[in-house]
């Protein structure tokens, strides 16, 4: 069970017109494609996208990237909120598992993960399921040490010398560090491994509880500590074929537009963190029949050039200039250009002469001709915003600019 209802507000503009889930990354793929990918690629071939938030784009790149997944035994499917039980949507992420139970039952398996879809990582989850089964745990949780100061924004975790969780606290204003490492604490990665029968039971008591927020953090995890056995899998043990020893435990939460920028930055780099050029576990998305990216005119001082950069299919850089930047399709840079510490998403178009400097411009946005957008200057296109750190967010525009021909979600 993927949870993908996530609104993502700290990340507005870019989740004004879809689910958090679905915010496009590293030039070609969405976010939940790493989650979904990490499934896939560890042999877990059932796999139920519970939706809620602004879905259609969400929905429709699962139907183009995924739709393969579609058989008996091995399927991929697209749960929208139904009001299976009562007349509420989802109210919560257990509340969310708890309305599908019924799919649950159709599937007669060993073990239920129910993983979230809005982090940044690669994860062998065979691994996680080989620990749990051999601790014979009713719930396992996927955990990774966080910087002190950081810990207040998750699941904190407590655990033993055996890795049985002793303790638990919900986004807690004073977190309890790790015995030893008093700048670290534990924190849940949103991951969970149940016995199909300890979650059934725990979602049906929580549901009668008129008080609940119907979350996992918050109610279903504590309501649980003492009374199953539940351990806490350290993510750090984790390994994913050919990879190398500084790409280990990469594990990003994107929630802010900081979080997100830096994530995204990080993988034009000459070694990422986050390796997207490892056969040995591809991260799968949607393909679409672009026409491979372009650099034009070396003339009269009119060069197309891009330095230390990602470039999606059928982008043109037209005698402008790219550096340490992150393209995605179908974008077109004119003469003249400068696009510099940039996100630019799909079917952008950056006028002759603009200059772009640590932006994240959206989709299908076109920059006119001369235009500034830097930090230095307040925006010059409707609806943007500024960060505290500088950077400039360009929203979505509602059509594609003329040049491309593509008209995708």
């Amino acid at each position: 069970m993927v949870l993908a209802g996530g609104e993502g507000r700290r990340l507005l503009p870019l989740t004004r017109d879809r689910s958090k889930p679905a915010v496009p990354f590293g030039g070609r793929y969405r976010v939940i494609d790493f989650v979904l990918s990490n499934l896939v690629n560890s042999g877990i071939d059932r796999i139920y996208v519970l939706t809620q938030y602004k879905a259609q784009s969400l929905i429709e790149h699962l139907q183009r990237a995924w739709i393969r997944m579609n058989g008996r035994d091995s399927f991929l499917v697209a749960v929208p909120a139904q009001m299976q039980i009562g007349s509420s949507w989802y109210c919560g992420t257990a509340n969310a598992v708890h309305q599908n139970l019924h799919l649950l039952e159709r599937c007669a398996t060993e073990v239920i993960a129910v993983f979230g879809s809005d982090h940044i990582y690669k994860m062998n989850v065979e691994q996680m399921v080989d620990f749990h089964l051999m601790r014979d745990s009713a719930v396992t949780i996927a955990a990774m040490p966080v910087p002190i100061e950081e810990a207040s924004s998750f699941g904190v975790i407590q655990v033993d010398t055996q890795s049985r969780i002793v303790g638990f606290q919900e986004k807690p204003s004073d977190p309890t560090p790790i015995p030893g490492q008093e700048d670290m604490a534990l924190v849940s990665m949103g991951n969970y491994l149940f016995d199909p029968t300890v979650l059934r039971e725990a979602l049906i008591r929580d549901a009668d509880i008129s008080t609940s927020a119907n979350d996992f953090g918050r109610d279903i995890l504590p309501d649980l500590l003492g009374s199953v056995p539940m351990f806490a899998y350290d993510f750090r043990r984790n390994r994913i074929p050919n990879e190398r020893e500084s790409e280990r435990a990469y594990w990003r939460d994107i929630g802010s537009i900081d979080a997100y920028y830096d994530a995204n930055l990080d993988l034009k780099n000459v070694q990422p963190r986050l390796n997207l050029y490892n056969w040995d576990w591809p991260i799968r998305t949607a393909s679409f029949a672009d026409p491979p990216a372009k650099f034009v005119f070396d003339e009269n001082e009119r060069r197309g050039m891009a330095v230390q950069s990602i470039l999606a299919g059928g982008s043109i850089i037209a005698g402008g200039y790219v550096k340490d930047s992150v393209i995605g399709r179908n974008v077109f840079v004119d003469a003249g250009a400068t696009v510099v510490d940039s996100i630019l998403q799909d079917n952008v178009t950056i006028g002759a002469g603009a200059e772009i400097v640590r932006a994240v411009i959206d989709k299908n946005a076109q920059i006119p001709a001369g235009c500034k957008v830097t930090p230095a200057v307040d925006p010059q296109v409707p609806g943007s915003l500024i960060t505290a750190s500088g950077i400039t967010v360009v929203p979505r525009a509602a059509l594609p600019p003329e040049h491309a021909s593509a008209r995708e979600y």
